[in-house]
């Protein structure tokens, strides 16, 4: 452990209950526990518990904790919505949230998941509850994330219930400092950002401050260029002429771009009231085209939103496009439309290349918001995790999907001691336990190691089995500590309880491994007891 003799006599004083043992400067068996048992024993640091990052990079530099269909606290199709959805996605310290808008009776705009049997609210309840949950966790900025289905006239209503009830923590125009590249989650503090369709610049919001916006619709217009295959269907030289053609006839929009070959166009358009659009500053939401064309097109303030298989696609096939488009424009991804279940995909694939706002249902217990919630126990808590250099600066070519990567590799060593008073199963009052650990990260560094099975024993099992792991890219490595009930090969294996963070908060030395049940609850006291060391080589 690293610690001094001064650490040590502070500890002894702090902890030995026995007056004698402790004039001795020694801990009585009693005295240990009680320091094993303490705060300061567990695994996660006790630094990572505070905002220690630089919080003073762009806003897309960061990982951002991102939830998807906010409102929803059971399935997609039919399940309720509930207020209680985004309050307790903030107190979990989720910094971006879903609003699914529609038109309301009596000119209340209503939040729904559209053409579903979900419930309703009105949209002005739930704006009301982030109002009062937003910097409850962390004081850096919560983007507002609009699915907006409504009519310019009750767009105006969204508008002033959004300046009305935030008021000043509401971000209504650039930033001085910020007129044309993005602001640091620094600079943001204490803000509120809406993401949403936007017509006009920067400069002309700026100038229309304090005019009367009433009834002052604007046409929105979008136009999709697609290839037939979702980025992969040309070639490179074949885009590039593709864009030389789209830049040459933008002014003139012309109908049709003939000469290039399997080029379908479409576009759509949206009245949206200007009152609305002008409250959307650094978060403009912009269709996601191909990363050429963001290249040539994106401004700073656009954000993109990809499902989750087109963006399986790109990062598999495109990666270094893909992180090259990520360390500079904030990207969004989300489930697939498939996920009825309010199921969950695994983030890591995503946050591998970059991608700062990876949405989950956060509703959903299991795997994925496991990591989601071990990642973001990083940085105080605070929804916002600075991305590591590999991911910012693309001329280190990076690439996740390599079976080698030539940076700084950690070797890890962990020894599962024992268990102290591990839940007992549902299903059985003396189960067979077992401890599973797992790390996630880059591809090569995903791997799975387990202890043997203890028999009848989950209040005090002895395990004393030590495992290594080589971890290629520590930076982005989470590992999960899981214990499960065997229950046979039929039934299968039954989580007790499991915890997750990221590898570099890890503590070394002789270290207590807290316990979280599915659903996320505190298991204390049940917990492993370590030994953790590692090295980088």
């Amino acid at each position: 452990m690293e610690i001094d003799h001064s650490d040590s006599e502070e500890i002894i004083n702090k902890y030995e209950p026995i007056a004698e043992v402790k004039g001795e400067r020694q801990m009585s068996i009693e005295g240990f526990a009680r320091y094993m048992f303490s705060s300061e024993c567990l695994l996660f640091k006790e630094n990572c518990k505070t905002v220690y990052q630089d919080m003073n990079h762009p806003l897309s530099d960061y990982f951002i904790s991102s939830s998807h269909n906010t409102y929803l606290i059971s399935d997609q199709i039919l399940g309720p919505s509930d207020i209680w959805g985004y309050v307790s996605a903030l107190v979990k310290g989720c910094r971006c949230l879903e609003i699914d808008c529609w038109d309301g009776s009596q000119n209340e705009p209503i939040v729904y998941h559209g053409y579903t049997f979900t419930s309703k609210l009105l949209f002005k309840t739930v704006v009301q509850a982030i109002n009062k949950y937003a910097f409850v966790t962390s004081d850096y900025p919560v983007v507002l994330s609009l699915e907006n289905h409504c009519s310019p006239g009750q767009q105006e209503v969204m508008a002033s219930i959004l300046q009305n009830t935030f008021g000043d923590f509401l971000l209504s125009d650039m930033l001085e400092e910020f007129p044309d590249t993005l602001p640091s989650p620094e600079a943001l503090k204490f803000k509120i950002l809406v993401k949403n369709r936007k017509v006009g610049t920067l400069s002309e919001t700026h100038e229309r401050i304090g005019t009367d916006k009433s009834g002052q619709v604007l046409e929105w217009k979008e136009v999709i260029y697609e290839d037939g295959d979702e980025d992969s269907g040309m070639d490179p030289e074949t885009w590039d002429d593709f864009l030389s053609r789209i830049k040459e006839e933008k002014e003139a929009d012309p109908s049709t771009l003939s000469g290039v070959t399997g080029v379908k166009k479409r576009k759509r358009k949206m009245k949206i009231a200007m009152a609305l659009s002008d409250l959307v500053i650094y978060t403009k939401a912009e269709k996601f085209q191909n990363f050429q064309y963001s290249r040539l097109y994106q401004q700073f303030n656009e954000t993109s939103s990809i499902g989750e298989s087109r963006a399986r696609k790109l990062s598999k096939l495109r990666v270094h496009e893909f992180i090259f488009h990520t360390a500079a424009f904030i990207t969004r991804v989300y489930p697939k439309m498939m996920r009825a279940d309010s199921s969950n995909f695994n983030p890591q694939e995503f946050w591998n290349v970059g991608c700062q706002m990876v949405a989950l249902n956060f509703q959903t217990p299991g795997l994925p918001m496991d990591l989601q919630n071990g990642k973001f126990l990083d940085n105080g808590g605070s929804g916002y995790i600075l991305k590591p250099d590999i991911l910012r600066d693309t001329t280190l070519g990076f690439n996740p999907n390599e079976p080698e990567y030539d940076g700084h590799p950690i070797t890890l060593t962990i020894r599962i001691i024992s268990g102290i008073q591990l839940p007992v199963s549902s299903s059985s009052s003396t189960p067979d336990v077992v401890v599973i650990i797992e790390v996630y990260g880059v591809p090569n560094d995903h791997v799975k190691q387990q202890t043997r099975v203890v028999k009848n024993n989950a209040f005090s099992p002895k395990w004393n089995e030590t495992f290594t792991f080589i971890i290629q890219v520590p930076e982005l490595a989470l590992i999960r500590f899981v214990v499960e009930t065997q229950q046979g090969l039929l039934a299968g294996n039954e989580l007790l309880g499991q915890y997750t963070l990221p590898v570099l908060c890890m503590n070394k030395g002789y270290r207590r491994v807290p316990l979280f049940s599915k659903s996320g609850a505190n298991l204390e006291p049940s917990s492993l007891f370590t030994y953790v060391w590692y090295f980088r080589e």
